[in-house]
């Protein structure tokens, strides 16, 4: 963990190198989800830099189409608020070791950032959601984490965190008081829910029964990242805000019986794929975007 912190240094200090002129320590640190990088369009185009993740010490190169792997330095809103903002996460089905993936929150919390808001793309498990709904996320179960596959396992180095963190509050009720009052403010008329995420290591898509599962275990939505940011910016006493946009729901149903004959195509009836997330991101990116700038602009 000594290692982790003198690296997350290294990052710190070559990403202050960078930094636009007369621009301060970012407040805020925003993580793009799948199909969501649009929202590094809010920052002000005359302060923006852009560093392409392999530039940055530490690093990771994103793989996952719908992630643009950089960091963008800039200000949003009238109140012109310092932030940094990461187009494309990492992930451990990518190959890497979970403490890589979470390597970007550890840079953030040597810079010395108070926010981290986190956008992800979900399936969602309650029937009562529907695809381009939003979910702020106010609770989460940590599938792998439960089983082993934890950011914090390991040597704990005190510089960032206590040895045993809290999580019963991890996400923020200020700033989720605040996604409510933007959402009003602006006059969005996109269902806005709270609920429980569901952390699993993925890449393929969840079965029927590891769906009614996780549904039975409580969760609302099922994705393959952000709790493992929102862990380690806990641990560094970092505030967090994390919001799911519902990009397919997920097949609960059991499959048909292998008794009868199948109408044609019958299973393939609800599935997910890669390319419905990206489509259902892109239509719901704008008043993701404007929500994201309004908390921003408020803090």
């Amino acid at each position: 963990m000594t290692e982790i912190y003198e690296n997350a240094k290294k990052g710190a200090d070559f990403i202050v190198s960078k930094y636009p002129e007369n621009f301060t320590t970012p407040k805020v640190a925003i993580i793009c989800g799948t199909g969501l990088g649009g929202i590094a369009n809010i920052l002000h185009p005359d302060s923006k830099v852009e560093i392409p993740y392999g530039e940055i010490p530490g690093f990771m190169k994103s793989t996952v189409q719908g992630h643009a792997g950089k960091l963008i330095l800039g200000y949003i809103g009238s109140n012109k608020i310092p932030v940094i903002c990461m187009v494309g996460r990492f992930h451990s089905y990518e190959g890497y070791d979970i403490k890589d993936t979470v390597f970007p929150v550890r840079v953030f919390t040597v810079l010395g950032v108070s926010v981290l808001i986190a956008t992800n793309a979900a399936g969602g498990l309650n029937q009562s959601f529907s695809i381009g709904d939003i979910m702020v996320i106010d609770d989460h179960i940590n599938i792998p984490g439960l089983a082993g596959l934890h950011p914090l396992k390991g040597h704990n180095d005190e510089r960032f965190g206590t040895r045993f963190q809290p999580l019963s509050d991890a996400y923020d009720h200020d700033l989720r008081f605040l996604v409510y009052q933007g959402a009003e403010s602006l006059e969005i008329s996109r269902s806005i829910h709270e609920g429980t995420y569901a952390f699993v290591s993925g890449p393929t898509f969840e079965t029927r029964a590891e769906c009614r599962y996780l549904q039975t275990i409580g969760a609302d939505v099922v994705g393959m990242s952000t709790v493992p940011e929102i862990i380690v910016a806990r641990h560094g006493g970092l505030r967090t805000l994390a919001m799911s946009l519902v990009t397919n729901v997920a097949v609960i149903d059991r499959p048909p019986s292998g008794k009868e004959k199948l109408p044609e195509k019958k299973m393939d009836d609800g599935i997910a794929s890669h390319e419905e997330v990206l489509e259902a991101g892109k239509a719901a990116s704008k008043d993701i975007e404007q929500i994201v700038k309004y908390v921003v602009n408020n803090l």
